[in-house]
């Protein structure tokens, strides 16, 4: 299957691909708790883009609705991340950006 040429999806995307290419940096107790449930999180966000892209016009405001519930979770996830020293400053920043920036696509 190829991937869709829609903007949101593509940021969504490569950021849960910057989230994977951070995993074994984060700490073991971390890593099999909030780590595991902020990638969780980013794949369903990435599904239901995703799914909103297939959906007729009047289905879709629903699904955003919950994509974008996701997205606040995923905030909170990288800030507990960040506070629990599990990803540095740098790295919170880094992937804040692109949260930000997929919540004003959304």
């Amino acid at each position: 299957m190829e991937e869709p040429q829609i903007p949101i999806f593509t940021k969504a995307y490569d950021l849960y691909k910057l989230l994977g290419s951070w995993r074994s940096g984060i700490p073991k107790q971390d890593r099999h708790a909030l780590w595991q449930r902020a990638e969780e999180r980013m794949l369903s966000i990435i599904e239901g883009l995703l799914r909103a892209s297939q959906q007729p016009v009047a289905q879709k405001p629903a699904t955003l609705e919950t994509v974008s519930v996701d997205l606040n979770v995923l905030r909170v996830f990288l800030r507990l991340a960040k506070d629990t020293r599990a990803i540095d400053l740098k790295k919170y920043a880094q992937a804040q950006i692109q949260v930000d920036e997929i919540g004003r696509m959304l």
